[in-house]
């Protein structure tokens, strides 16, 4: 049966961009229109986990994607048993989520064989499973990092429009561009995301400016921005995406209209429409 699974790392070396909120509520956003849709918390610290409403997940889970990718490591099959005791349910999707062990897994990925290729052959067996899976990196080009590239069909980019968060985006697509030469050659970049878009600051409206002048040839930038908003800082610490937090909010809009974007990425054409930001 054709593989119909397309995998999505959500990017960026850099921290406080806005890769957690952007998995989350894009995920949940595909899930409402009807897309079967895995989260993959691939960062000790578990942002993404406790995001989707789990508090402590160092005490509270005894499987989580560290275990998966031992049993990977190891040679040990992964019954389905197994990972089905690792997809927790959130909203309108499935999560794989992760706590601090994932460091010592990244940690032993040194010493493992085909070591860049563990997340991928871990998470072969749930691309049955689901239309699409997206991957919440960590905030460094580390191992696991690389390993969610590998994984991946396409990357997006959240990228707050700032001096140093544009700075370091010659970095990761120079990252990228060498895991796309060396090992998966079928890696595309979806797209650079404006999050915490404050369109009343001239320094905002400037370098967002800038970076589609530079990047819109080459590199897609999407033509939603995500606003910056108090209420999505909120959802954390309630353990919901924005779309129960604030689903009338011009957040939940934005991200609607993300997911509609990603998903009708295969029959873009070259000739996009005018960016199109919510206020």
């Amino acid at each position: 049966m054709e593989d119909k699974c397309k995998v999505i790392a959500i990017a960026n070396q850099k921290g406080g961009v806005g890769k957690t909120t952007t998995a989350v509520n894009l995920g949940v956003a595909l899930g409402h229109m009807g897309k079967k849709v895995l989260l993959v918390d691939a960062d000790p610290q578990g942002s993404l986990t406790r995001c989707c409403n789990i508090d402590n997940p160092d005490v509270e889970l005894d499987v989580t994607l560290s275990e998966l990718m031992a049993y990977e490591m190891t040679g040990e099959d992964k019954d389905y048993i197994l990972i089905n005791n690792a997809v927790e349910h959130f909203e309108t999707v499935d999560l794989i989520p992760s706590n601090i062990s994932l460091s010592g897994t990244e940690t032993a990925l040194f010493n493992c064989m085909s070591r860049e290729s563990v997340l991928k052959r871990t998470l072969a067996p749930l691309r049955s499973r689901y239309d699409v899976i997206l991957i919440d990196c960590m905030p460094s080009l580390g191992m696991m990092t690389i390993n969610s590239l590998v994984a991946a069909d396409s990357v997006i980019i959240p990228c707050e429009p700032s001096f140093l968060s544009v700075k370091g985006l010659d970095l990761l697509l120079h990252s990228i561009a060498k895991v796309k030469r060396q090992i998966n050659p079928g890696l595309k970049v979806d797209g650079v995301l404006l999050t915490m878009v404050d369109s009343r600051t001239i320094n905002a409206r400037e370098i967002t400016a800038a970076l589609r002048d530079a990047m819109g040839i080459n590199i897609n930038v999407f033509n939603i921005e995500i606003p910056r908003s108090v209420r999505a800082t909120e959802c954390p610490n309630v353990g919901e995406s924005i779309f129960v937090h604030d689903p009338g909010g011009k957040v939940a809009e934005a991200y609607a209209l993300l997911a509609k974007e990603v998903n009708g990425l295969e029959r873009q054409t070259q000739v996009r429409p005018r960016p199109h930001s919510i206020r």
